[in-house]
């Protein structure tokens, strides 16, 4: 028996856990539309004794970024009902509102302590590869062209195992215990809109963890990730007037050569002295044929910066690149922007303390205070929210032995180190919720 009980219930409860999680992962949704995810959490969460809070009560409908549009959720919802979701929580959750709050709430002699989950999958089609564990074992990804790829269902199983925990271990704990489950976090679309809805303004001490990154960490924990950019996702379409290439050239207006013309000086922007700066066109769609000149080219781009500011710099460039290209071929250009996220700024004295007990719990090879890892991440909305309003944040890393880069088709995760996050947050929420710390 170990001192820490939660580290005999993550290991008493491995089965179960695994197969929840190997569960979604045959069964991914992508952002905004986690109907029969998000129906499952809900009828957990519910039979263990929380008060639920549910789509619009707690997703601000105006903050949304990046819907699908209402056939693609109307398909995802009716899939969702057919693979066995709970119509009430589908319809309470339809179209578009996939967030949920889970509260538990002990006294008023403690604080409020929140963790995050993300719950979306990633638009990658599986490896069907022999030699991938999901196919191996049978629980390969059973929609097309949707995978966690990215380890959130590794993410919803340990948050699930911890609500389980606190849950079941309550007695001697103080003040409220919030579990936050977030839809669209790829491409960053769905934190705004939660913490828009003002779920984490009475939080005190706030939680969030990503599994994976990096196998030279396996086993590992990471206390607070710095790395985390400031971004910005934007569609763009340029659009002009179509002619035949040989009969009446002069009458075309190139969409093609605009979407072009935008696509290479957007690298050309000159990068931000005060940290990293990035830019980057990852899709160039135009053209209907040889001869015909194109009225319409899409593209989709990202910026990134170190901070608000660098990237606030990078995207008001891109602005006037875009529109400058579209002038210079006599196109209207339409700019949406699709998603965005913060830079990922942390409490460093919550993360030394978090620090301390993830060594006590001796379950790990190491923990550093720090990783400072790439990407961005839009849990950042909800940290800055928490800290700006006096709040203690800290974002952590939990290692694992990928055996491909996160959003590959080959992407997995090592099961014992979820098995280890189970253990290891339901400590640590469980010691604020004592009052110890």
């Amino acid at each position: 028996m170990s001192k820490y009980k939660s580290i005999d219930f993550a290991n008493d409860n491995r089965e179960k856990f695994i197969a929840m999680r190997r569960d979604l992962h045959q069964h991914p949704e992508p952002g905004w539309l986690e109907y029969r995810t998000a129906a499952m959490a809900a009828d957990r969460l519910t039979a263990l004794g929380y008060d639920l809070k549910v789509g619009k009560e707690v997703v601000k409908a105006d903050s949304r970024m990046g819907l699908p549009d209402e056939a693609v959720m109307k398909a995802a919802m009716d899939r969702a009902l057919k693979e066995g979701a709970n119509p009430k929580w589908v319809e309470a959750m339809g179209y578009g509102f996939t967030g949920m709050v889970a509260t538990l709430h002990f006294d008023n002699k403690g604080p409020t302590v929140a963790f995050r989950a993300d719950i979306d999958s990633n638009d990658v089609m599986e490896s069907q590869d022999d030699n991938h564990l999901p196919v191996k074992e049978g629980f390969v990804s059973q929609h097309a062209k949707a995978m966690h790829a990215c380890g959130h269902d590794a993410h919803l199983t340990m948050a699930l195992g911890l609500a389980e925990y606190i849950a079941t271990h309550k007695d001697g704990l103080h003040g409220t215990f919030k579990l936050i489950l977030q839809p669209a976090e790829e491409g960053v679309r769905g934190a705004k809109s939660m913490a828009d809805a003002g779920v984490v303004d009475d939080v005190d001490i706030f939680f969030g963890m990503h599994i994976g990154i990096n196998k030279d960490i396996a086993g590992c924990l990471a206390c607070l990730n710095n790395g985390f950019l400031a971004t910005t996702k934007m569609d763009v379409t340029f659009k002009g007037y179509s002619s035949h290439a040989g009969g009446s050239p002069e009458l075309g207006k190139n969409a093609l050569l605009a979407a072009c013309t935008a696509a290479l000086n957007l690298q050309a922007i000159s990068r931000h002295s005060k940290g990293n700066s990035c830019i980057n066109v990852g899709v160039l769609e135009s053209g209907t044929g040889r001869n015909v000149i194109p009225d319409r080219a899409y593209l989709q781009i990202e910026t990134r910066g170190a901070t608000g500011e660098v990237n606030d710099y990078i995207c008001k460039r891109a602005y006037e690149v875009l529109n400058g290209a579209a002038a210079m071929y006599e196109n209207e250009v339409e700019i949406k922007e699709m998603g965005s996220a913060p830079a990922c700024i942390n409490s460093e004295d919550l993360a030394k303390a978090v620090q301390v007990i993830a060594k006590d719990l001796g379950i790990f090879k190491d923990v550093p205070l720090v990783n400072e890892g790439g990407g961005s991440e839009d849990c950042a909305y909800f940290l800055e929210r928490v800290i700006g309003k006096g709040g203690r944040a800290t974002y952590m890393i939990l290692g694992s032995a990928i055996p491909a880069p996160h959003h590959n088709p080959k992407f997995d995760i090592d099961e014992k180190d979820m098995i280890n996050g189970i253990a290891f947050t339901g400590a640590l929420v469980e010691s604020y919720l004592q009052g110890s710390k």
